[in-house]
């Protein structure tokens, strides 16, 4: 998302085998996480020779929230038993850490996360 996000124009497709490059993780993963990325309205692709994939949305539109919801779901909750006698107090706890979890996400946008230039050190 960050590759795309970085050219993001509203126009330009990127390349699977650009991104794999890029990020440095084989074509064959990376196109599961984005066909998730398209079933949630995340990302557009174009099918054929000079096809490829770009943002859906402006990037200011787009959290680390709406990426976790497509593509990691289950990361969000947790299914904690109520049982015994600790049972209610751990799983209130772990629902105070999702919501607080779901508040940071909420909080990063893609525009963010693409506005932030890596560090060289020498």
């Amino acid at each position: 998302m960050v590759q795309l996000c970085r050219h993001h124009d509203g126009q330009t497709l990127t390349r699977l085998d650009d991104l794999a490059q890029r990020e440095a993780v084989s074509s064959n993963f990376l196109v599961q996480i984005l066909n998730d990325l398209k079933r949630s309205d995340l990302i557009i692709s174009k099918r054929g020779k000079s096809g490829g994939y770009l943002l859906a949305r402006d990037p200011r539109e787009i959290n680390l929230l709406d990426i976790t919801r497509a593509v990691e779901p289950g990361m969000l909750t947790a299914n904690i038993s109520n049982d015994g006698e600790s049972g209610y107090a751990i799983q209130q706890a772990w629902e105070q850490a999702s919501i607080a979890l779901e508040k940071e996400l909420a909080a990063i946008t893609m525009d963010t996360l693409c506005s932030q230039s890596p560090m060289f050190y020498i």
